[in-house]
């Protein structure tokens, strides 16, 4: 990948290769597809529309401070670990249910080629319900946080794993102009320090080991105790159950992001009582 000012360095991020192979894919993709959408939209104008619009208030960040666990539910069609979890996708009535149930943030997906995400989800959830939006996408360039803020995303996610100390600092700091927030997921020890170095606010633990694709909430409580009580802790994958959620809120957790589990719910209230 080009080391353009505000894209990320790949070439720079040492991990395990077959992690890597599939990092770089999804990067390499998202690449090209913010290429293809400043040939319609430049940055430039991107930008000065975001930077026009009003200011946020850090309403996702404030939202993961009730006091007790937050939900994050996911607005997700497929991945590239399930296929598709959803064949008939009516997405503003999903986000409207899950606001209906009691959540407290809502996640977007907006990747196309592997989770069939659109930024018009973003933009017409924005429209239908009050909550704060995080755009859940693969973020490897400034533009896509502009862009975020101009299809109603209160967040964007930074994933260490893409991207270097120094971008995401510096990501961290663009969002801070618009006032949004940054959901920085991490998987280790290393990443956690990556993390909290780069001026995070929220921490997100992906409970997905990259190496080997398996899921274990075990990963949010041990990790949980390396990340300061003043920066917010979410639990991302394998939250299946009440059971997992009563082990998260011990380990002090703020929230939790859950997706497939909610999509396949019919009763979205009770799994979140």
């Amino acid at each position: 990948m080009e080391d353009t000012e505000g894209v990320c360095k790949m070439k720079d991020i040492k991990m395990p290769e077959n992690v890597k192979m599939i990092l770089d894919k999804l990067a390499q993709s998202t690449y090209k597809r913010v290429e293809e959408e400043k040939k319609q939209n430049p940055l430039e104008e991107v930008k000065a529309k975001a930077l026009a619009m009003e200011k946020g208030n850090f309403e996702f960040e404030k939202a993961l401070k009730s006091g007790d666990i937050t939900f994050i539910c996911e607005v997700k069609k497929a991945s590239p670990s399930k296929g598709i979890i959803a064949e008939d996708f009516p997405y503003v009535q999903i986000a409207k249910e899950y606001e209906q149930a009691g959540a407290g943030c809502i996640s977007v997906l907006t990747e196309p080629e592997y989770f069939k995400g659109n930024k018009k989800y973003l933009k017409e959830i924005s429209e239908n319900v009050s909550l704060p939006l995080i755009r859940k996408d693969f973020v490897i360039d400034e533009y896509m946080i502009y862009d975020g803020k101009i299809h109603g995303a209160s967040c964007v996610l930074l994933i260490c794993s893409l991207l270097d100390e120094d971008i995401i600092r510096n990501y961290i700091k663009i969002c801070d102009t618009l006032g949004m927030s940054a959901l920085v997921e991490a998987h280790d020890e290393e990443e956690i320090k990556k993390a909290i170095n780069a001026g995070a606010r929220i921490i997100g633990v992906n409970n997905r080991d990259l190496k080997t694709f398996t899921v274990d909430i075990s990963n949010s409580e041990r990790l949980r105790k390396l990340v300061p009580e003043n920066i917010l802790f979410v639990a991302e994958s394998g939250i299946k159950n009440n059971g997992d959620i009563k082990r998260l809120r011990e380990a002090k957790v703020d929230a939790v992001l859950i997706g497939e589990t909610f999509m396949k719910s019919e009763n979205k209230k009770k799994e979140m009582q």
